[in-house]
């Protein structure tokens, strides 16, 4: 999802400053601080990028299980604990 923003210019005399604010549903959900200091990237005349130098650690553990390289055989060994939670339906009688 897109948050357009204008970009303001504000000129003094001797100096001008450019002005480009965040959406305050953008800054909370980026858990941004008061002061916060980041920093800015040029990647080209279409993308700034902005950088976070101190970012919130993540709520999410970032850790996932080893798996085999040569495991083909996605779920064949599932442990019949995970079926138990699916509603038997009775077989038919021949």
């Amino acid at each position: 999802m897109g948050f357009p923003t204008k970009v303001q210019l504000i000129q003094r005399r001797a100096s001008e400053q450019w002005y480009i604010n965040f959406p305050s549903a953008l800054a909370q959900s980026m858990e941004f601080a008061r002061g916060e200091t980041v920093e800015w990237f040029v990647e080209n005349k279409g993308l700034l990028a902005l950088r976070r130098l101190a970012p919130p650690s993540s709520v999410l553990k970032k850790t996932l299980p080893a798996s085999s390289p040569s495991s083909n055989n996605s779920g064949a060994n599932a442990s019949p604990a995970s079926s138990a939670a699916l509603p038997r339906t009775p077989k038919p009688s021949r």
